[in-house]
């Protein structure tokens, strides 16, 4: 009998095989009281090993897929990807490089599998304490989350953070665009979801190195802001996704 899994966890990787072995490894200790569960790793057209390390994880008895994306096609793209493949009904992702600390996962999703949650619950997201990067890093990150917060009010302090859980449903139903991944909480809202916040650890990096820069983020990250906030201002007046995902599963529940 195939057991569905309620929890997918996602890892977007590129060029992360120095980091896919002790990230999967952690999460199975973390998670090991936690519902059925599944780890799909996303390989975005990697250059090094990554896909074969993660495909090697499976011969020897992890609960792991594996996704390749035939070339680089950003973070976004690779948790859309593994979120449409996934079969749980709820999604916890985190970042590849192991900056996200596996241990933290079972807080995360915490409060959307409790049965007595506030069925409008969509997204959980992580924000970061102590965190383990460089100054300009920081700097940059702070900066660019005090404009989207005042632009969006989407009262979040870090949505930089690769650490957060939702609900699967909810997620696709979000418009897709590249960088969305660092406007969950404001796309969530105007979809009339609830969003939770859980301050989580933060680590240095393991092997490798950063994918991005700061003037990376920059050059992208204006614009993104702009399209956003269109969204929001022309977002669904009549029921919302919440609203309907809402009421569909409350007809799914009484026939």
């Amino acid at each position: 009998m195939i057991i569905v899994p309620v929890l997918s966890i996602v890892i977007p990787m590129k060029n992360e095989a120095g980091n896919v072995r002790q990230l999967v490894s952690e999460i199975d200790e973390a998670c090991s009281d936690l519902p059925d569960y599944e780890v799909i790793v996303v390989d975005d057209g990697s250059e090094d090993d990554t896909g074969e390390i993660a495909r090697s994880l499976i011969a020897g008895g992890k609960s792991v897929r594996v996704l390749r994306h035939a070339k680089s096609a950003g973070q976004s793209a690779a948790v859309h990807s593994g979120v449409q493949a996934a079969r749980g009904q709820f999604i916890a992702t985190l970042d590849g490089d192991g900056q996200n600390p596996p241990s933290e996962i079972p807080t995360l999703v915490a409060p959307l599998l409790d049965p007595d949650r506030d069925k409008r619950l969509g997204l959980i997201a992580g924000q970061r304490v102590g965190r383990q990067d460089s100054w300009s890093k920081k700097f940059g990150s702070r900066f660019a989350n005090g404009l989207r917060s005042r632009v969006l009010k989407d009262g979040t302090r870090d949505t930089g953070c690769g650490l957060k859980a939702f609900r699967r449903d909810a997620f696709l139903a979000l418009p897709f665009f590249n960088h969305m991944h660092r406007y969950l909480p404001a796309l969530f809202t105007r979809d009339g979801w609830a969003v939770g916040h859980v301050d989580v650890a933060h680590r240095s990096r393991g092997e490798g190195r950063s994918n991005y820069s700061n003037f990376q983020r920059a050059l992208v990250g204006i614009p993104d802001l702009l399209a956003v906030a269109w969204l929001i201002k022309r977002r669904k007046t009549a029921n919302s996704a919440a609203e309907t995902l809402t009421a569909f599963e409350q007809s799914e529940q009484t026939q």
